[in-house]
């Protein structure tokens, strides 16, 4: 048996987001600085800038994390390479060159905590079930329930990948369970778009997720070139159909 002191009952630690087993804990303050950095950290807690964590209760589960992402265990917790033989270790570093994720994502299952490096990035905790497949923009993925499965999808056309400045593949999180995401923004900021057989256009490529149902492609702005030319957007991103869009205001 093992029990914690100064984690859930730390004065400095904020539980800002909790989602099935999944805590983001978040630093209110910045307490490990001298005087050389102290104002610097003062200012940039003042303005969200704060270290963040994920605390994982395991309970008999499973969840699959991102390799180096682990910071520490307590309890009997085990840790397994998720491979399941040579072909699919070759798949998985295909998926990895393609998605710019790590290729083998440790799997830590058992009965016990598990504590994921802190970060200054912003976490998002997402039920997949919810999206109807859950397509990422690349380097997003952070962990995820093991029994949520995980496909590297392309793009449907040779334009969005070559204009549409998001790659040719994707990773695709797929089934029922909770997803740990980093955002370059906060949930507060992000815009969260659902379609009903409707389209969204976006100048750029800030959409950090979408629903795998919606299609996406690359079109000019307006239907006539002189129309795209002078309005300055030229190209946009277009996504049709009926699913959700996350995009946040800045990249």
């Amino acid at each position: 048996m093992i029990r914690t002191r100064n984690l859930y009952d730390n004065k400095n630690l904020e539980v800002i987001e909790e989602r099935g087993d999944v805590k983001v804990l978040e630093y209110k303050k910045d307490l490990s600085v001298d005087t050389l950095n102290a104002m610097e950290a003062y200012f940039a807690s003042e303005m969200n800038v704060r270290r963040r964590q994920v605390l994982i209760e395991l309970k008999g589960n499973a969840y699959t994390v991102s390799a180096g992402a682990m910071q520490w265990t307590a309890g009997a917790v085990n840790m397994v390479a998720d491979v399941k033989g040579f072909g699919d270790l070759i798949g998985k570093a295909f998926s990895s060159k393609v998605t710019k994720e790590s290729a083998i994502k440790p799997r830590y299952q058992g009965q016990g905590l598990l504590m994921l490096e802190p970060t200054y990035k912003h976490i998002l905790l997402e039920d997949v079930g919810q999206w109807g497949g859950m397509v990422l923009d690349d380097g997003l993925f952070l962990a995820c329930e093991s029994r949520v499965q995980q496909k590297v999808v392309a793009r449907s056309n040779l334009s969005s990948a070559v204009l549409g400045q998001e790659g040719l593949f994707n990773l695709c999180l797929r089934g029922a369970g909770v997803a740990v995401l980093e955002s370059p923004v906060p949930r507060s900021e992000l815009i969260d778009f659902i379609l009903e057989n409707d389209e969204v256009r976006i100048d750029g490529n800030y959409a950090v997720a979408w629903s795998e149902t919606l299609d996406f492609r690359v079109e000019k702005s307006s239907k006539s070139l002189i129309g795209s030319a002078v309005s300055g957007e030229g190209l946009v991103n277009v996504y049709r159909g009926s699913g959700r869009i996350l995009m946040a205001p800045v990249v």
